[in-house]
């Protein structure tokens, strides 16, 4: 099987071309710095040109057979199990993505896509009841139209899969703006997977260019219906914005502060070992990872201890090598960034318990302790290496420092006493939390989403098609009908 080509291209309308800004996107390898790929940055000119293209795509795409849909999407699942080495290898070289977690993130993008699968069959309408005699009450579900998706560096193979493969199954046509950095996992990569799966010209096209210059009207262009966004809650509010100028519908998956909940009953060992992935799984550069841990006073001392003793034995280094446990953060702008919160925080009070060194774009694995929710590596969303232990003395203090924050996107609860943890658990207020687990979840059929400035609308099963679909009211009224008038 022949590697895929053309990743430095354009995609519109089912051919692969240059654009035609003079700017270049250099996609850059974070760990040893060497270029990938060298794209010619689309422009204005094939930002229009791809919405056109899916605007034509539209009407026949969404007026083809459920089960065509459905089968194209499974072939698209097959292709991406064959070619999963492939995957994992961009996801490293481009993402700096270990090889666990590509292997983690192509797993999770498969099922997204076989999920999707069901939803041509799965675009239910209703029958309701009249309150007018001789009249039929029906409620038809169809697409959007055009579903323009904005896709994240992080986990670029599956947060674009997550809004590509629903909006395909859901009947829409698409147009993909992938992060800078990573070009190809979050976009030609993934058009190439369907081109190959069969999926018609113009239903899936991609531009690869400068925020600067088709950032904002990618959101304003009048033909989307709908914006799907995953990304930092900055950028997400103005997408917000714009979009609300246009009435669009949004779907947006923005930044966490995660907490993991330690209580005075909790199984240390099991707590420890869901805190080291949920912190450290691809560097914690997860919209999902641990920003901070809230440990009760009685158990903090062994947890704290447990949890460093486990960090020094993660291995960092190349992402390429199969037993490297922390790879590169994506450039050395957000170590700066990250170090300088953690010694202010220092300077704060906070106790350096293992880490804080960086080598070019790899910050090894960090534990601060006495930590505080006014210091700066709290209150920011981290996402980095960083563990940040915050002790508490009750239910009412854990709740109120969960809480304080404006973000609530995920999270972890570990007690014994399970339905306790339950009644706890349902009182933070984020989208998403976990009983005795850790906070990186994400299952094909569930509603993910965060609730305050983590975002708003959810992914996953029904939730999505409610999402990327709208519902038209139709009557008939079968007997003649008498009028006040």
């Amino acid at each position: 099987m022949e590697r895929y080509n053309n990743l430095d291209k354009q995609y519109i309308n089912g051919h692969w071309k240059d654009g035609s800004e003079d700017d270049h996107i250099q996609d850059i390898n974070p760990f040893d710095n060497s270029v990938l790929l060298d794209i010619k940055c689309a422009g204005l000119g094939e930002l229009d040109e791809a919405y056109e293209a899916a605007h034509q795509a539209a009407k026949t795409w969404s007026a083809t057979l459920p089960q065509e849909r459905r089968d194209i999407l499974l072939k698209a699942a097959a292709i991406l199990e064959a070619r999963k080495d492939e995957f994992a290898e961009w996801i490293a070289k481009e993402a700096g993505g270990a090889h666990a977690k590509g292997e983690v993130e192509v797993m999770l993008a498969r099922e997204v896509i076989l999920e999707a699968s069901s939803f041509p069959s799965r675009m239910h309408g209703q029958i309701l009841a009249s309150s007018t005699p001789g009249k039929e009450s029906r409620v038809y579900r169809k697409p959007l139209g055009v579903i323009g998706i904005i896709s994240p560096w992080n986990f670029p193979v599956h947060l674009s899969m997550r809004s590509i493969a629903p909006a395909l199954g859901c009947g829409n046509t698409i147009v993909v703006k992938p992060a800078s950095q990573t070009p190809a996992t979050g976009g030609t990569l993934l058009a190439k997977l369907f081109e190959e799966a069969g999926l018609p010209a113009g239903v899936f096209n991609v531009v690869v260019g400068k925020s600067s210059v088709i950032g904002d009207p990618f959101v304003q262009h009048p033909i989307p219906k709908m914006i799907s966004f995953t990304g930092s809650t900055p950028v997400g509010q103005n997408i917000g914005k714009l979009a609300g100028e246009g009435l669009k519908k949004v779907a947006l998956e923005l930044g966490g502060n995660n907490v993991f909940i330690v209580l005075e009953d909790a199984d240390i060992d099991r707590a420890v070992a869901g805190g080291m992935m949920g912190k450290f799984m691809h560097q914690g550069q997860i919209c999902m990872a641990i920003n901070r841990f809230l440990v009760h006073e009685k158990v903090y001392d062994e947890f704290r201890d447990k949890l460093v003793a486990r960090t020094k034995e993660l291995k960092v280094g190349d992402p390429l090598q199969r037993e490297t446990d922390i790879g590169p953060l994506i450039d050395e702008k957000q170590v700066k960034r990250i170090q300088k919160d953690v010694e202010e925080s220092i300077a704060q009070g906070a106790k350096l318990e293992f880490g804080g060194q960086a080598e070019g774009a790899v910050l090894y694995p960090t534990v601060l302790s006495q930590v505080r929710n006014d210091m700066p590596i709290a209150q920011n969303e981290i996402f980095g290496p960083v563990a940040a232990l915050i002790p508490f003395k009750d239910d009412e203090e854990m709740l109120r420092l969960a809480n304080e924050l404006n973000f609530g996107l995920s999270g972890a609860l570990h007690t014994r006493n399970v339905e306790r943890g339950v009644q706890l658990a349902r009182q933070v207020e984020t989208g998403m939390i976990h009983v005795n687990d850790q906070s990186v979840n994400d299952e094909p059929n569930a509603p993910f989403g965060g609730e305050k400035e983590s975002g708003m609308g959810r992914f996953g099963g029904e939730w999505v098609i409610e999402e990327m679909t709208r519902v038209q009211w139709v009557t008939v009224q079968h007997t003649p009908r008498e009028y006040p008038i």
